[in-house]
């Protein structure tokens, strides 16, 4: 079967969210899944089960914290780095089926990874392999060279009336 490159973007929540319940989906059809965050170095709750239940999916955090509303520090930007090395191995090993380069968007965005970078990565994919990228602000020039761009706009949120995000929900 054909992999191709899908990406989820837009300023509306659910993009990581989407991204993991493909990964699921996957993972229930026998398929092995890599989940890489960019700039995330939480413990979510979704990562607490995966790691716990579903060991076809193998998640790594390439992030210190979580700074997609702050300017990222040289220790984010080595990690990422690091991160796009490692993800570059894995993903031309074609030891996977599918892999979700969570956030790399906003790594993308922050200048951590070069756009052009990905683009020939991804050019370099086994052609078996299905890519997901997430995060806010992905770059023309990527939203041009993937198969399926999903945007997912925010009409309406509650954090706008001064909700924090809740254990469950949001993380």
């Amino acid at each position: 079967m054909k992999g191709y490159i899908q990406i989820y973007t837009g300023n509306g929540k659910g993009k990581t969210t989407a991204a993991i319940g493909l990964s699921v989906r996957a993972a229930g059809a026998g398929k092995k899944v890599f989940f890489a965050q960019f700039v995330k170095g939480q413990i979510y709750s979704e990562i607490k089960i995966i790691q716990q239940y579903i060991p076809n999916i193998t998640v790594k955090q390439y992030g210190l914290d979580c700074f997609i509303y702050n300017k990222p520090k040289q220790e984010d930007i080595d990690a990422a780095r690091k991160g796009f090395q490692e993800v570059t191995e894995i993903i031309l090993s074609g030891s996977y089926d599918m892999i979700v380069l969570d956030e790399a968007n906003i790594a993308i965005y922050y200048n951590l990874i070069c756009v052009e970078e990905l683009i020939d990565l991804l050019k370099r994919k086994p052609e078996q392999t299905e890519i997901i990228v997430t995060g806010r602000y992905a770059p023309v020039k990527l939203i041009e060279f993937s198969d399926l761009v999903t945007e997912m706009n925010e009409v309406k949120h509650y954090f706008n009336k001064g909700i924090e995000a809740r254990e469950g929900i949001e993380f």
